[in-house]
């Protein structure tokens, strides 16, 4: 995985809406991506371009349309690599402080 890429692709809120676009319908051309994009095509040609090369999206030829996917593996990856870990901790002081805190209302 190349982190860079990844969140540099994701540091950008067209990119960010380019991936809920695809979350929410997969295989779409570009016409229909940029029907819910305020900038002109060339613009987000080049958004995608950034979400290729971090891996996010791949494309593939039907006939004359080119449709985009979401590829869900980096998010993954920096997921396991970035948050997961950071997770367990957090989780586990919430958990212990409800227990204190329950504690707590048993004894009043």
């Amino acid at each position: 995985m190349d982190a860079d890429n990844v969140f540099k692709a994701l540091g950008d809120p067209t990119r960010r809406k380019l991936l809920d676009l695809l979350y929410e319908k997969n295989g779409q051309t570009l016409g229909q991506l940029c029907e819910h994009l305020d900038m002109t095509r060339q613009s987000a040609t080049q958004h995608i371009g950034i979400l290729e090369a971090a891996n996010l999206i791949s494309t593939v030829r039907r006939g004359r349309e080119k449709l985009h996917f979401i590829n869900p593996v980096p998010l993954h990856e920096v997921y396991e690599r970035w948050v997961r870990k950071f997770e367990y901790q957090r989780l586990s002081l919430l958990h212990d402080l409800k227990k204190e805190l329950e504690g707590e209302n048993n004894n009043e």
